[in-house]
Order: C-alpha cells, then structure tokens, then sequence
C-alpha cells in the first residue's frame, strides 16, 4: 500500500469490471476507502448481478483496503443520491467521485433506434451528471458549514467523443458532454474547493473486444491495452497533489498520457457587413482548406500540461491553471451560489 489518497473516500462507478475496477483497487493501493458501485450488467446495460461489485471489494479487502459495495443504477436520480450517502454512512465524507460507468449499442445512426439511442445517453451523460450532482450539493453544504473541502470528480469521455468513430453516434455525443460537463463543472464548483477533470482511456475490456485490436501478450510482458494502466493517472488527480488542475481532459493508456485540446477558434474573416449566401462560395471552402483536414487544423499535438497553457486551452479561453496558468489555478471567480 502507498498512500497519495490515505484518508481520502472515493466513489467509482462502473468499478466491477475493466477500468472501473482498476480504479477501484488502484484508490484502495494508496490509502482511500472506496465505495465499489456496479450495477453489474451486461455490455449492452441489460440484467443485473451484485457479483462484479462484491468481488472487487472482496479484492481490496485481501489487500487490507477498506471498502464497501454498492449495486445502485447511477442513472437514477434517486440511486445516485444513495451511492452519495453510501460514501458518507460507511465512512463518514466524501472526497472523491469517478464516474466511470457506461454501456455500448452501437448502431450506424440510419439503423439506431430511439431505445439505443436513449439508454446510452442515459447510462453516461446522466449517469456522470447524477452522481455529481448529489456529491457536488454535499461539498456546497461542508463549504458553506465552514468545513474545509478538496474534493475531485473525475469523469470518462473518450476517443469516440473527442475524434468522432462511425458506428457510434449515441456513445460518441455522450462522451463529448462528458468533456464539456467537466470542462463548466470544473468553473461552477471551484470557489467550494473541487475540481473536476475527465480522461479518454485507451485501454481492452470488455466493450472494446469487438474493435479488434492486439490480443493481450503473454504473461509478464508489457500490455499497453491493460485496463489497470490508466488507473495511476485516476489515483493522482484523486490525491491532494491535484488540486491545481481542474477543467482537463486527458487522454491515458498504457504508459501514456496526454492532454487533450477542445474546439478552439481556427482561420476566420470578418466582411464587416451582413453576407449575401452566394459570397460564400469561396469563403467558406477556403477558410476549411486552411483549417486543414476535417476542418481542424493540420496537427493536434498532445502535450503536457505545462505546455497546454491555461486550462489546457487557447489563452482567450481559459478554464483553469495548469502550469502556466497562475496563481490560484482555478477558474475566475463566479457570482451566486
């Protein structure tokens, strides 16, 4: 056991299976009490099954972690405030909350249907916003009652929101709100000591077996795809190390890890009047020629946060500090509660 999170109590949703529960056992390696909650459904989201979340506490029990298991439908308005209060009635705070479960169905969009479409959104976007909720409202309150807060959320976007895969239109716009959920999030909960930030892993489990991919190397060589990689970046934006960092999303996998860069304002002109739609024959594709490819600029390098600058973003739009960005590392001061 190390201990960057010794005292610290974390949720981690998700966290039966794959990258959830690596999180899970990787809090627990570094001190933190962890509430292990997984439906215990299948890929798709259907059945349920208290084994997953019951064998990952057992896990972190063998280490001499403390944990305690929570079976609650983290898209339930009503079962996300249950897994809050689960965190403080078994250890008395809350300090930290990953979001990280999600269900696949995917579907190209002209053969989606509304329940596919529909559950997925579900399972991630509310499914990171309701748990948040609830442990946002618990810190307002410690903040408001005088108690010192430095709390995290740490939440999933990935590669199919941020770079956009065919086949996954419902997931892919589900894991683009999860960064931008995080990116405001991070701005309206700062002034109460939290921050918030969100990973793209890459990483072999379960919903990603059907993308093909490497197989798994043989015992005791290096795997890159293993799911357990991604947690050290988790457990130290979950540690009071972190607590200048907020309003990021990182891509993780193996030994990597990278900051990601959002929508940012690329080639543009200004006419100075309204434009007449037959003007913009030219305009347009010229402006998209110099975009680059896609309409983004030609290379979309991944760098360290140092290098990032402010909140991992152009200057003219800052979200937090990361190196470069200044005392206080957190968004400007906001008005209202």
């Amino acid at each position: 056991m190390s201990d960057i999170c010794r005292g610290r109590v974390a949720v981690v949703t998700g966290a039966g299976r794959g990258v959830g529960r690596g999180h899970a056992l990787e809090l627990a390696r570094q001190g933190a009490c962890v509430v292990v909650n997984d439906l215990g459904g299948s890929v798709d989201g259907t059945g349920a099954d208290v084994g997953p979340a019951k064998g990952v506490v057992d896990e972190i029990l063998a280490l001499g972690g403390e944990a305690v298991a929570n079976t609650d439908d983290v898209a339930d308005w009503e079962g996300a405030r249950r897994l809050v209060e689960t965190a403080i009635g078994a250890f008395g705070r809350l300090d930290v909350v990953v979001n990280n479960a999600g269900i696949l169905r995917d579907r190209m969009l002209f053969n989606m249907t509304e329940a596919e479409w529909d559950a997925v959104i579900r399972v991630h976007l509310k499914g990171t916003f309701a748990p948040t909720r609830w442990a946002a409202s618990y810190w307002r309150d410690e903040h408001k009652a005088g108690r010192p807060v430095d709390a995290r959320v740490i939440s999933t976007s990935s590669t199919s929101g941020l770079f956009a895969n065919p086949g996954q239109s419902n997931y892919g716009a589900a894991k683009s709100g999860i960064a931008t959920f995080s990116i405001i999030a991070a701005k309206e909960l700062a002034r109460y000591g939290v921050t918030v930030n969100a990973i793209a892993p890459g990483a072999r489990t379960r919903m990603t077996e059907h993308l093909g991919g490497r197989p798994a190397p043989p015992p005791g060589e290096w795997d890159d795809r293993a799911p357990e990689n991604v947690a050290p970046l988790v457990a130290w934006l979950a540690g009071p190390a972190s607590r200048d960092v907020t309003g990021q999303v990182f891509l993780v996998g193996g030994g990597r890890i990278a900051v990601a860069r959002g929508w940012e304002r690329g080639p543009g002109v200004d006419h100075g009047a309204r434009w007449e739609p037959a003007a913009l024959d030219d305009v347009v594709p010229a402006l998209v020629a110099e975009a680059g490819p896609g309409g983004r600029p030609e290379e979309q390098p991944q760098a360290r946060s140092a290098e990032a600058g402010p909140g991992g973003r152009p200057e003219e739009q800052p979200q937090a500090r990361s190196a470069e960005a200044g005392p206080g590392g957190r968004p400007e001061r906001m008005t209202g509660a």
